[in-house]
């Protein structure tokens, strides 16, 4: 890629509609100051005490965090949230967002906000230390008067929108806004996607429609009953037989070995990860993947100009400590440009 080539993809990103359907939740992050640690008189138990509170949109609302950061003109996070304070914070840290159109995220009374309560201990001149977090999430499954609102939605975007992202983000299945009924929609030949569209999932992508794949290597082995420690060259070959089979493209991340990108015509792509610049915290990396191949793809990049984008995104994402990071067009053209990508 070269810097023109950069600036037409990129130059199309404010003009872009991206959907998200997928599990928001909310990333509140509780900053605690060692210097004001007490005993508590009733428990004799030490005191944290909290000195700032953060709240930002997180799981899904990490790939939209990073697609404000690209600039993307609109953005419709499709999900839902409970009637709880939870639920308020997530909803005014979503409207905060610039291009963000809220008419498909659904309050309810049924679910509660599935919530990361992160404590942090700052010290001075250190990197943050993250304690044990505290999680809120849903154990039943998804009421189906929940799931129809997001079929619905789905339905409605579909030929509207640029790429649709889905992001499955709950442990147990079908107790988040990816369930089967939403599945059997997209494979329905009357729904079938009219723009790109990409799943990420931490269950793996097994019983997915043919779109768009974006998996850790693990994930893969599952995906195919394949071998978790592959080699590059089984995980290569892997990747393009998916990519061939769903007729769409299949990426593939792998730590320090970076990105495998495979396209529909059997060909494939390796970017290796760029070399870390100080501390890191991998936390949201993949998130920026995701939202910079969605992106990038949907404005004419190919497979190989995707990956070079997410990578560089990813660089900077993990070198943002104590937070869960983004990546702006401006950071990444500087990081190509130092690094020689241009």
């Amino acid at each position: 890629m070269n810097l023109s080539r950069l600036n037409t993809i990129t130059g199309r990103y404010p003009n872009l509609r991206v959907a998200i359907i997928g599990d928001f939740c909310l990333d509140r992050y509780l900053e605690i100051d060692p210097l004001r640690e007490e005993i508590s008189i009733e428990t004799g138990l030490s005191v944290h005490n909290i000195v700032n509170v953060r709240s930002q949109p997180g799981g899904a609302g990490t790939i939209l965090n990073n697609l404000v950061a690209l600039g993307v003109k609109e953005i419709y996070p499709v999900g839902f949230c409970g009637n709880d304070g939870e639920g308020y914070e997530l909803q005014r840290a979503l409207r905060g967002k610039q291009g963000v159109d809220l008419r498909f995220f659904h309050p309810t009374d049924e679910r509660k906000t599935f919530t990361y309560a992160k404590p942090l201990i700052f010290r001075s001149g250190k990197a943050p230390t993250e304690l044990n977090r505290l999680d809120q999430k849903n154990w039943s499954p998804t009421p189906e008067s929940v799931q129809a609102l997001i079929v619905q939605a789905y339905q409605e975007l579909n030929s509207q929108v640029d790429a649709i992202i889905l992001l499955d983000q709950v442990d147990l299945p079908e107790t988040g806004v990816v369930t089967e009924r939403l599945l059997n929609a997209i494979r329905t030949v009357e729904n079938k996607p009219r723009s790109f569209v990409i799943a990420d999932s931490r269950r793996g992508l097994k019983g997915f429609p043919p779109i768009g794949y974006k998996m850790n290597r693990v994930e893969l082995a599952r995906l195919i009953g394949g071998n978790e420690q592959a080699s590059l060259i089984e995980v290569r070959r892997a990747a393009e037989r998916v990519a061939k089979t769903n007729g769409q493209p299949v990426f593939i991340t792998m730590a320090e070995q970076g990105i495998m990108g495979a396209s529909p015509d059997g060909t494939s792509e390796q970017i290796s990860s760029l070399p870390v610049r100080g501390e890191i915290d991998v936390v949201g990396a993949g998130d920026s993947v995701t939202a910079n191949l969605a992106t990038a793809l949907a404005s004419g990049a190919s497979v190989r100009e995707a990956i070079e984008l997410a990578i560089c995104a990813s660089s900077i994402v993990i070198h943002q400590l104590g937070t869960t990071g983004t990546a702006t067009v401006g950071q990444i053209r500087e990081l190509m440009i130092a690094c020689g990508m241009l």
